[in-house]
């Protein structure tokens, strides 16, 4: 794998213009995965020691973040991040912070999953960001308080140990660690200031909930099923497709570029397990005038070596407009792939059926393998 870039030290301080035109970043092999961080989810930033400049909950934005060099508060320059205040030692003769002086939040995430890695965004936090970070992670069922997940008998697992990064910059850390997390714990040492936070990975759902649930979406990112791969993400990510909730603008979907030839567009998509599709729904919600015009499904049982099988064919889509298909008979597979004719877009798809013994039982054994 190619080394991940870093960076340290300050960037320059703000002279005009663009603020991004100096700011530091990368191309990070896991950002294919889903933000297991999305507010869309249901993630959150539940707690933190401190927050004197800036709320904990700017780090889950879902926008890069904003810098107005006039903008000022009470309390000093506002920041559209999470910034705490300056740490001081204990004494006139002791004036710095010590070594193990730090800031922390904590964060919920939106699904638990494996983190295959993680951005700390320091973006306009040009000489306020945080000298290093470190990052944490625990699994602890149900709704835990801040109190209980901050308590002597929770154990925390180091995913990032801690790492000097830089200011105005895309920090990213790829994550080495196959178990199951639901919670993380995000340090800046000693203080300072963090834009924003995105934690890629794959989710793992509790397999008690979706035996519990019968029928679901088996193909819905919560529930585990995850984008594969895409004929093409030019205007926004494919794995909108299986976000929770109905599309709430055009980008909330997923759009190609216009083609100039007799080609056709795709997805593929790996669901939660082994499972029985009875019906599908395809929703071009706010695709007007650019949605797909044609779609149809497939289905394949097991890797690569599986054949293809058409469980939809071919059907005429209209714009903005859910369209729900009952299929003749159940199709079982592990994998399924969406065509659209002959480009355009759909916001989202989903696929409603249950388990098989056989998918159950695989995803018991993962849930048990990762420490669920």
């Amino acid at each position: 794998m190619t080394a991940i870039p870093t960076f340290t030290g300050d960037a320059s301080p703000y002279g005009g213009g663009d603020p991004y035109a100096d700011y530091r970043t990368a191309d990070f092999p896991f950002t294919q995965y889903a933000n297991l961080a999305d507010r869309q989810l249901g993630a959150g930033v539940i707690a933190a020691n401190d927050e004197f400049f800036a709320m904990r909950e700017n780090l889950l934005l879902a926008h890069p973040a904003v810098f107005d060099p006039e903008h000022f508060g009470h309390k000093g320059k506002v920041m559209d991040g999470w910034e705490t205040r300056r740490r001081r030692g204990v004494s006139g003769e002791q004036p710095w912070p010590t070594a193990d002086d730090h800031d922390w939040a904590l964060v919920r995430l939106g699904a638990p999953g494996v983190v295959r890695g993680l951005v700390i965004d320091t973006a306009h936090f040009r000489g306020n960001y945080p000298q290093a970070v470190s990052v944490e992670g625990t699994s602890v069922d149900g709704s835990p308080t801040p109190e209980e997940l901050l308590a002597d008998d929770v154990k925390w697992t180091t995913l990032v140990p801690r790492t000097a990064v830089g200011g105005h910059a895309a920090n990213g850390f790829a994550v080495d660690v196959e178990q199951r997390f639901t919670h993380l714990r995000v340090n800046q040492h000693p203080d300072g200031g963090i834009a924003r936070l995105r934690v890629y990975g794959e989710v793992v759902a509790d397999p008690k909930w979706l035996a519990a649930l019968g029928t679901f979406d088996v193909v819905a990112l919560e529930n585990g099923g995850q984008v594969e791969d895409a004929s093409d993400r030019f205007y926004s990510p494919a794995t909108n497709t299986i976000q929770p909730g109905r599309s709430r603008k055009m980008d909330d979907g997923w759009e190609t570029r216009r083609r100039r030839d007799n080609g056709n567009d795709w997805i593929r998509y790996q669901l939660v397990a082994q499972s029985e599709i009875r019906s599908v729904e395809i929703d071009t919600a706010y695709l007007k005038g650019n949605s797909a015009g044609w779609a149809s499904l497939s289905v394949r049982d097991g890797g690569e070596e599986g054949e293809w099988v058409e469980a939809l064919p071919r059907t005429r889509l209209q714009p903005d407009t859910n369209h729900r298909f009952v299929l003749d008979a159940p199709v079982v597979g592990t994998h399924v792939r969406v065509d659209i004719f002959p480009d355009g877009g759909i916001s989202r798809l989903h696929l409603f059926g249950s388990l098989t013994e056989a998918g159950a039982s695989r995803l018991a054994a993962r849930h048990q393998e990762l420490g669920g």
